[in-house]
């Protein structure tokens, strides 16, 4: 008889446990217990915890909306303002708890585990680069600064934005995004 595999209950159950508890306050029977399989069959699909968290890093990444910085058909301004307004408002929904995973792993774990600090480096890099990439089209487009430096920009973007998560976490209000709707995507970037 063929075993059922539990790998995406494991998986899942992991992104949630990480992304409310952090990684150091979840062990792999809080991972376990939360996907309803026994403890043993993380094994059967992981070699360890750190394993297992790159792989939620990256489907934690798919959830991101990167593609949709892509899209053409959409203001690369616009664009901008969506993404992070759809970032505002999941976080919002969560009564301003869980933050970005890639900044908590980043702030928790990455001076412990080379492994997971490569991960969140790969996460922040790929989400810079979408975030790059649409401010080229909207200062291309006279949208924002002709002087502006995409990358630069976008690199600080992602720094002020998880900046934000922890002010609106501390004060649990929206006055942190209100900030940085209106000095990052308002002021900062006006032609």
């Amino acid at each position: 008889m063929v075993r059922e595999s539990k790998r995406e209950e494991i998986v899942a159950a992991a992104l949630d446990r990480f992304h409310a508890d952090g990684y150091n306050a979840t062990g792999v029977k809080d991972i376990t217990d939360a996907a309803g399989v026994p403890k043993g069959s993380f094994y059967n699909h992981f070699e360890s915890k750190e394993s297992l968290a790159t792989l939620v890093l990256e489907r934690y990444g798919e959830t991101r909306r990167l593609d949709e910085l892509a899209d053409t058909s959409v203001d690369p301004l616009d664009r901008l303002r969506n993404h992070f307004t759809f970032a505002r408002r999941e976080n919002e929904s969560r009564d301003f708890t869980r933050g970005c995973m890639f900044g908590n792993f980043g702030a928790e774990i990455v001076d412990h585990s080379d492994e997971i600090r490569e991960s969140v480096r790969q996460s922040f890099d790929a989400w810079a680069q979408a975030l790059a990439s649409t401010i080229a089209e909207a200062r291309d487009a006279g949208t924002v600064r002709a002087d502006i430096d995409p990358d630069k920009t976008a690199r600080f973007l992602l720094s002020a934005w998880e900046g934000t998560l922890i002010t609106a976490r501390v004060y649990r209000s929206t006055d942190a995004f209100d900030t940085f709707f209106d000095i990052a995507l308002g002021s900062l970037l006006k032609p």
